[in-house]
């Protein structure tokens, strides 16, 4: 099955938790309600008309004006038929989603990064460890509201007198 139609198969599917289809230059994104991700997301698995075995990326993007704050994106590729979809869904901050890592094994490290990045929570990971940052790292540098302004070097540089020995 080609990826219109399985935007189409999903929203008969899914009625409640697809929230629209959008069709871009030859590619098709859904957008699914972030509670019943975890359940779309299964069944574009399993599913043997659908089919997607291969989950090719996956990451997150800032949008600070919106209620929504984050939204996640999914790329998945289907082997059988060849052909790639995207899932998108949006959640709040602070709201967790469901780790997709019991699907693909793959999310694992793409959604452990994204929660480092972005500080987005994800329920029931097996292994929500740093891999990127230290522990005591805070903040989350892809947000829109991280500061990244830097040394400020109007002030004069101080060489730590132990280094210079």
């Amino acid at each position: 099955m080609d990826s219109r139609s399985a935007g189409k198969f999903l929203k008969d599917k899914f009625p409640q938790a697809v929230q629209g289809i959008e069709e871009f230059r030859g590619e098709t994104t859904v957008m699914v309600e972030a509670s019943k991700l975890l359940e779309v997301m299964t069944f574009l698995r399993q599913n043997s008309e659908l089919a997607y075995d291969l989950l090719i990326d996956q990451t997150g993007v800032d949008f600070p004006d919106r209620s929504l704050r984050f939204s996640l994106s999914y790329l998945l590729h289907s082997m059988k038929f060849n052909n790639k979809i995207r899932i998108k869904t949006s959640v709040a901050p602070g709201v967790a989603v469901d780790t997709v890592s019991s699907i693909w094994m793959a999310a694992d490290w793409m959604e452990r990064e994204t929660a480092e990045m972005f500080g987005i929570v994800f329920a029931n990971h097996p292994n929500p460890k740093h891999i990127l940052l230290t522990d005591d790292f805070a903040g989350y540098p892809l947000r829109k509201d991280y500061d990244v302004k830097g040394p400020d070097f109007d002030q004069p540089f101080k060489v730590d007198p132990e280094i210079e020995k």
